[in-house]
């Protein structure tokens, strides 16, 4: 008897490696897949403009990192005793307004001499919904907002996207970063995390067009993937056990899941064995010794030390600088 839908996901026809980069972008969910990614010493760049969830945001982005974008006092504004950009996250917010434009150029410039020589771009999509500024906000009325910064509701139309619309802003996106780095691979995934606050109708309304609209690239381009995510965790898991107690973002089990799913078909055979050598590094690295004088600890130190070494030697594009100052200084 069958308890789980099968999962059957075809693997990419090009499938990712440790020597590619890869720059990823999207909703909180894009951060699961680069944060495991980036522990395991691939090259990664992930939301140089912090979260974004909708379609214009990431798009508007993607844009700006081709142009160098520099950003200006006028490119502010103050709320609540910060700086803020409605182009970017609120980790990009201080007090300073030119401490904050400095982190929001360093962020582009990053990912501009990033994406010059990148292998995959990695989206994930949040929500069809876009907001953007209402009338009190003088001389950029109808503008899009990646971050609505706690500003009261009532500066804030609120837009659900349909797909013709959001088809047109990747369409533009993608032609512009294909110009930029012809060489460029993309896979798109749509985040499983509900916006329930928008209303549970409204979130599906909200999928049901993301869905739509990347597979319509997906099928118009070469060189452009889906990943099902969304899939994985709604109609495979299907179960509140995977939900965090919000009932809104995945556990660890799902992503997980997710994860394990992800690497066994878009990460190509050698990547994935070199992975797990990987993983156990990082894993002796997290170890935290009740007796670190023992002979035992310093044994383990030296071992792994020397595991290190090695595999820096052999694979040159893994960095592992730190882990091995680690084992080095605790010898």
């Amino acid at each position: 008897m069958e308890f789980m839908l099968n999962s059957d996901i075809k693997p990419l026809p090009e499938p990712i490696g440790y020597q590619d980069k890869i720059l990823l972008i999207g909703s909180c969910f894009t951060e699961h897949i680069g944060n495991t990614l980036d522990e395991l010493k691939f090259r990664i760049l992930q939301n140089p403009h912090g979260i974004l969830f909708d379609p214009a945001s990431v798009c508007k982005s993607l844009v700006s990192y081709t142009q160098n974008k520099k950003y200006t006092r006028d490119d502010l504004f103050y709320l609540n005793g910060v700086w803020n950009s409605w182009e970017h996250h609120s980790r990009f917010s201080h007090p300073d307004a030119d401490i904050s434009l400095q982190m929001m150029n360093d962020a582009t410039q990053q990912a501009h001499d990033f994406l010059k020589d990148a292998d995959w771009v990695i989206i994930t999509l949040g929500s069809s919904f876009s907001y953007r500024l209402a009338d009190i906000a003088e001389g950029r009325k109808g503008e899009g907002v990646a971050n609505c910064h706690r500003a009261p509701g009532q500066w804030f139309n609120k837009h659900l996207l349909a797909i013709d619309e959001t088809v047109t802003l990747l369409d533009n996106s993608y032609h512009q970063l294909k110009r930029f780095n012809p060489k460029l691979k993309f896979l798109f995934t749509v985040s499983p995390v509900r916006h329930i606050r928008d209303g549970v109708v409204e979130n599906n309304r909200s999928k049901a067009r993301l869905l739509e609209s990347v597979h319509h690239m997906v099928n118009k381009f070469a060189g452009l993937y889906y990943f099902p995510a969304y899939e994985l965790v709604i109609d495979v898991l299907r179960d509140y056990r995977f939900y965090d107690i919000d009932l809104v973002h995945p556990n660890y089990s799902a992503t997980s899941f997710v994860l394990e799913k992800f690497a066994g078909s878009c990460v190509d055979a050698d990547t994935r064995q070199l992975m797990q050598e990987v993983r156990k590094i990082m894993i002796a690295r997290r170890h935290k010794a009740f007796h670190p004088a023992t002979d035992a600890h310093q044994q383990f130190l030296a071992a792994h030390l020397q595991k290190v070494n090695t595999m820096m030697a052999k694979y040159p594009f893994l960095d592992f600088k730190e882990e091995a100052s680690y084992f080095a200084a605790g010898s």
